[in-house]
């Protein structure tokens, strides 16, 4: 049955629209009719009616930095489960980190993921391990994962601390044109550490993580980035590409400014908890292991520098950095505590909540952060809303006030410092892979007619 998406605030920046219309989806998944105007489309009988009524459609929402646990900690999510908690929270697609149990470093933990995404409601992008074992040593095989699709890899949440390998890195990888994502952390700086070093960590007594370890692990990267560029690499279709995970700090993200102005293939991400939240929210908190994280959360003068990079360019994507865990490795004393959140359900409800609503940036900027830009990033086709286009749309409601419930999250794990919190911006859920598939009970309206 075909579907028509009625009177829609139609937001697609790859396409310029950004104006009221309608669209309709044949039975097979394809974009039909894209009607721009105040005039509703005619619907055909029997055919399924959405009335949007002025609500948001845009290409559908991608985050490039998941965690879905599978294969080996089952236990904490799955793909099944993660892909619930994706699609309930607007996304279309997502890119998986290898940090799994084994890591995902060779083609066959990339066909697992593969074989086992056909039937799910989302894209799974994989993202492979740069060292064998995300050991920080010998580097995995990039031409044969290239070979198996793989656009990028990191061995994300263990940085690779030695320089030469970091360099060789960078040299392979631009010899089949992947992108390498870091996770920026000196580890000399950070061992033992649990949270934000400063005021707020000494009154609770526990060890800090200097919010420098950051920017040094960034800076060694873009000098070796730098170097490579001028001394070592005279094929500029080979240009290593670079890109600064869950950005943090207003040193890193100057280092960040300062590698685009001067040309470096430089992109980073920040996340929803370090545009929201502070050290002190982890200090106020009566349950602390879901406010422990990496990296940090920090401070203030550091928040309000992500808020800023998001509203001048620097910042290029929102990824939620969603890290499942079960109940006893979060309450549990804070020193022992596993570090991350889920993110995946409440990213576009914060997003719109302390950015849109704010005025830091427009709805026009936050679907370029979610969606086309961490495409763009992982050199992804982007979605188009054009007719004889396969529809990937993300339905929001930009009015909706709700809050955040563990009793209605999708994901298997509930470590989330939102719960109770009141926002204002809600998926309605998503059309993908030839299905719509709503976010939460009634909040489609039932065909018309």
């Amino acid at each position: 049955m075909s579907i028509v998406f009625q009177e829609a605030h139609i937001i697609s920046p790859s396409d310029g629209i950004d104006a009221r219309g309608s669209i309709r989806v044949s039975d097979s998944g394809v974009i039909e009719t894209l009607s721009i105007g105040e005039t509703p489309l005619e619907p055909y009988a029997e055919e399924k009616v959405i009335a949007m009524r002025g609500k948001i459609l845009s290409p559908g929402l991608f985050d490039m930095h998941c965690h879905f646990r599978e294969p080996g900690q089952e236990y904490k999510e799955t793909l099944l489960s993660g892909s619930a908690a994706a699609a309930a929270g607007g996304f279309t697609g997502v890119a998986l980190m290898p940090n799994t149990t084994p890591v995902i470093d060779s083609p066959l933990g990339v066909t697992f993921i593969g074989y086992h995404a056909g039937n799910l409601p989302v894209d799974l992008e994989v993202i492979a391990s740069m060292t064998e074992g995300s050991r920080g040593e010998k580097l995995t095989a990039f031409g044969s994962l290239k070979a198996y699709g793989v656009r990028a890899v990191s061995d994300d949440g263990t940085a690779i601390q030695a320089s030469q390998s970091m360099r060789l890195a960078f040299e392979y990888a631009s010899n089949f044109d992947m992108l390498i994502i870091q996770h920026c952390e000196d580890r000399s700086l950070t061992t033992g550490g649990v949270m934000n070093e400063g005021m707020w960590s000494s009154k609770l007594g526990l060890k800090g993580i200097p919010d420098i370890s950051e920017a040094m692990m960034l800076a060694r990267d873009l000098m070796l980035l730098r170097w490579l560029e001028e001394h070592k690499l005279h094929d500029p279709l080979c240009r290593p590409r670079y890109h600064a995970a869950h950005v943090s700090t207003a040193a890193s993200l100057q280092l960040i400014r300062e590698a685009k102005r001067d040309g470096l293939q430089v992109t980073c991400e920040v996340t929803p908890h370090h545009f929201t939240l502070t050290d002190q929210d982890l200090y106020l908190a009566e349950k602390k292991g879901n406010f422990i994280m990496k990296p940090p959360l920090t401070s203030p003068k550091n928040r309000d520098a992500v808020l800023e990079a998001l509203a001048d360019g620097t910042a290029d994507a929102i990824a939620t950095d969603h890290a499942p865990h079960a109940l006893h490795e979060k309450e549990c004393p804070p020193g022992e505590a596993s570090f991350g959140i889920i993110g995946l359900e409440t990213s576009l409800g914060l997003t719109m909540t302390e950015l849109v609503m704010k005025g830091v940036i427009t709805m026009h900027r936050a679907i370029e952060l979610l969606s086309v830009n961490p495409r763009r990033i992982l050199r992804l086709p982007p979605i188009r809303i054009r007719e004889g286009e396969k529809a990937n749309f993300t339905l929001i409601d930009p009015e909706a006030v709700w809050t955040v419930s563990a009793d209605h999250l999708r994901s298997k794990s509930a470590n989330t410092p939102f719960i109770g919190r009141q926002l204002k911006g809600r998926p309605m859920g998503i059309f993908h892979k030839g299905r719509l598939t709503a976010s939460a009970r009634g909040i489609i309206d039932a065909p018309e007619g």
